[in-house]
Formats: C-alpha cells, structure tokens, sequence
C-alpha cells in the first residue's frame, strides 16, 4: 500500500531507489528544490509504510513563449518515476492521474512530457493512459524524443494534439527537453 503527499525537501534523502533506474534523468539538488518552491502542489511522492519513497512525479506549469511555437498554459511532466520493487502496482497511473486532475484545476490546456523514443515500456504506459505522439524532437547525436500530449478539459475541440504526430520534427532548439 502506498501514501500520496507533496514532495518535502527532507525527502531529497529518499529519492534515490526511484533515480538509480537508468532511463530516470536524475538532477543537482537545487533542481528538485526550484521545483518544490515554484510548484508545490506539483511535485508528488508516493511512499511505502516504511517511509521509503516508491514513486515520486514532478510537474511544471508554465506558458513557454521562446519560440515561434508558443505554447498555452499547460502541465509539462519532467518526470514521473516509480522504483522497481514498487512497479506494476498502479502507482505511476495514480501519480499520473493525480497530474492531471490539478491540470484541469488550473484550467490548462494539455498535459505534456518528453519520452526517449526508444523507451517502449513508458511509450505503452502513456498511450494506454489517452497520451498520443505530438510531435518529434530529433537529436542525432543522442536519442530522438517524443513529444507526447493529453489535452484535459479545457481542449474541448482537441487542438493541442494530433493523431499522427510521428510525422512531425521540430527543432530541437525549440523545445525544453526533461526525458521520460
């Protein structure tokens, strides 16, 4: 059984059975401390009944305007990660879910995140929660990434997403990348 709560910045102690995964993107200290001070409600642990940190997602709400592609209001995922033991329990659904409900209480208009296009596991994991493929961010000399989209409530006509997104490179330059 595990227990949902806000990220405490004691908890940075705890996070590494969830970071030693090798495609979780683990980050200095004061990133995950810029987190909590500018998003609190955002950044979720998920803890077993030892105190352990099982799962934990970190979320930013921001409008990006550095590009000609300017984004609305949206819920951008930088991570959602659960720690091995604890996997196939529902715990990164949950913590998902639990994202997205604040979305839709900020009135934004999608939920987004980054994924390697190579990691299939995540892939499958977003696609069976309604996330599609937006758009694709090329990096030829790493990974590509995908840029993958739930619109929440707001997007009553669906114009933040698209069915064939595959199809789509952007540069990379225009885009803030935090692979999933």
């Amino acid at each position: 059984m595990a227990n949902f709560r806000r990220f405490r910045p004691d908890d940075l102690n705890k996070l590494s059975k969830c970071n030693l995964d090798p495609l979780t993107e683990t980050y200095e200290l004061g990133f995950y401390l810029q987190y909590h001070a500018k998003w609190p409600s955002l950044f979720q642990v998920a803890e077993d009944q030892h105190g352990n940190i099982i799962g934990y997602t970190r979320v930013l709400a921001d409008v990006y305007q550095f590009s000609e592609h300017y984004l609305p209001w949206h819920a951008h995922i930088t991570a959602v990660t659960v720690a091995p033991e604890a996997r196939r329990l529902g715990i990164g659904k949950l913590l998902s879910q639990q994202l997205e409900a604040a979305a839709d209480a900020n009135d934004a208009w999608f939920v987004d995140l980054f994924v390697r296009s190579t990691n299939h596991k995540a892939i499958t994991f977003y696609k069976s929660m309604g996330y599609s493929v937006f758009r694709v961010r090329p990096d030829p000399s790493s990974e590509d990434a995908f840029d993958m989209r739930k619109p929440t409530k707001r997007d009553v006509k669906r114009e933040h997403i698209r069915d064939d997104g595959e199809k789509y490179e952007v540069d990379p330059t225009e885009c803030l990348v935090s692979l999933a």
